[in-house]
């Protein structure tokens, strides 16, 4: 798997062996790590300390994934790991992001989640069709400006309110 992590919000949760090196390994990308964990390594205690990462000796909380790009489930536990894949996985694909430029991040962190809360179900279906098609016009030989256009089109308000008017009619709820 090749992701540009430079600068990115990484967190890991667990910070024992199986940790460390993903730790470690994220370090070495130029991501910002955010480590979740009761207890850690002395080398990610080191790391801590010298503000290389940010360490939170606690339990995982789902409020944890907010604004991560990316996430490790890196704990010897099962019961933990797949917490925490659920989790991710359950925030679905339609993601939001607000900034109150750092000025409350407790509160762009609630509105966030109203906000996905709200759109997310609404919009389920609709990203999956849209996605779809994307997938369907990159494998065309198009002129690209033609495709950004026809993505755009299918992504309108107006495109929403006419499946939404169909799907309604319909009774479908996808």
């Amino acid at each position: 798997m090749f992701l540009k992590l430079e600068g990115r919000s990484c967190l890991v949760v667990g910070a024992g062996k199986i940790g460390e090196s993903k730790i470690r390994s994220l370090l070495v990308a130029g991501a910002t790590v955010r480590v979740v964990a009761p207890r850690a390594t002395p080398a990610v205690v080191g790391w801590g300390r010298a503000g290389v990462l940010a360490w939170q000796a606690r339990e995982f909380e789902s409020a944890d994934l907010d604004s991560t790009f990316l996430v490790v489930a890196a704990t010897s536990s099962i019961e933990v790991n797949d917490a925490v894949y659920r989790e991710a996985r359950r925030r679905g694909d339609l993601q939001i992001a607000i900034s109150t430029a750092g000025k409350s991040p407790a509160l762009a962190q609630r509105l966030r989640r109203e906000f996905e809360a709200q759109l997310a179900p609404i919009y389920a279906g609709w990203i999956e069709e849209l996605g779809s098609v994307r997938k369907q016009l990159f494998g065309r030989r198009l002129n690209p400006e033609d495709r950004r256009k026809r993505l755009h089109e299918l992504a309108s308000r107006e495109s929403f309110e006419a499946r939404a008017a169909i799907t309604s009619a319909t009774g479908s709820r996808s």
